[in-house]
């Protein structure tokens, strides 16, 4: 019993929670992961295109809210999902249409592009705050849990109770059609093999009459419905607050890399890689020893190896282990 009981709070407060944020890490790494091997550099305003696509999620949610539409026991953030990730697709095709296309019809070095996209990433972290502010902001509704622990423990007479957020299924179930169909758009469509050619050899790619313009749109576009569904994830999750996306551009750049930039399979094994890293080292384990250890031996303290105010330096350690020893990550991506 005590095994067990230890097997439900590492499943209650590390392997759902790794499985959750993994989940919302490795959706966000595949639109970065997607710009740095069509579009050829790293979009540092990834970070803020979450916080902007959920800012517009949430702001339509509030207008069904209003207007009495809900979604039964799912939040209605989820009525709300495809008008965010429209706003935030024309949002980027702007952006793209303004800013980068300059640069990209002048042959700018990648350098060039990560410091424009550091400009865009302000404004648009600017704009996010300026629209609707700086505050925490809870906007999940409907059914809170799936299972609570009270009823998971009358279920099996288990110490302790094992709860999943409804959130956390979302996230879970949503992450997984969502790589289903990108991975098929990727593979089987037209578009997709004229984007997988274009990331492959340009010139060739140019060459077969393959229009580099549309290209570019269509990526653009699924990197707006990938951050937009990623954030609002996260935000359902926890909470929205811009400042905490622009945080998470260093776990989703590490989830990248260690996967392989430009790898779409290595941004989804990378999210997980980071996330189970993240939760695990920042878990307490004293609850968990002392049902698998003798009385005489349990811990006093919380057996944490670091806090969790530090939960993002795990993100930092694993990057520079990965450039120093594996630039290439997990899947063999480019070398950054």
């Amino acid at each position: 019993m005590d095994i067990l009981n230890a097997l439900v709070v590492l499943t209650n407060f590390v392997i759902v929670p790794g499985l959750a944020y993994g989940a919302q890490l490795a959706i966000g790494a595949l639109g970065v992961t997607l710009i740095y091997g069509i579009l050829r550099f790293s979009n540092f305003a990834h970070g803020d295109t979450m916080a902007f696509g959920t800012m517009a999620t949430i702001l339509f949610t509030w207008a069904f809210q209003a207007a009495g539409i809900s979604f039964g026991p799912l939040p209605t953030a989820l009525l709300a999902l495809p008008l965010g990730i429209a706003v935030t697709g024309l949002f980027l095709l702007g952006t793209d249409r303004v800013v980068y296309r300059f640069y990209r019809q002048q042959k700018a070095k990648p350098v060039i592009l990560v410091i424009v996209s550091l400009g865009v990433m302000f404004i648009m972290n600017g704009l996010t705050r300026f629209i609707i502010g700086v505050r925490d902001i809870n906007f999940s509704d409907g059914e809170r849990f799936i299972i609570t622990a009270r009823n998971f423990k009358e279920m099996t007479g288990l110490d302790e109770g094992l709860a999943i957020k409804t959130t956390q299924g979302i996230t879970i179930v949503t992450a997984l059609v969502v790589m289903a169909v990108l991975f098929w758009f990727l593979n089987k469509t037209r578009t997709g093999k004229s984007m997988r050619a274009f990331s492959d050899n340009e010139d060739l790619a140019l060459l077969s009459g393959i229009n580099p313009e549309r290209v570019v749109m269509v990526t653009w576009l699924i990197v707006a419905a990938l951050a937009t569904t990623a954030g609002v994830l996260y935000g359902l999750d926890k909470s929205f607050k811009a400042f905490t996306y622009f945080q998470l551009l260093l776990p989703i750049f590490a989830a990248a890399i260690v996967g392989g930039l430009g790898s779409p399979v290595g941004a989804i094994a990378g999210g997980f890689v980071v996330a189970f890293a993240e939760v695990a080292i920042t878990y307490p384990l004293k609850k968990v020893l002392g049902y698998l250890l003798p009385d005489n031996l349990a811990p006093d303290a919380l057996v944490q190896l670091i806090s969790t105010d530090y939960k993002f330096a795990v993100s930092f350690v694993i990057l520079i282990i990965v450039l120093l020893f594996k630039p290439t990550g997990l899947f063999k991506g480019q070398s950054v």
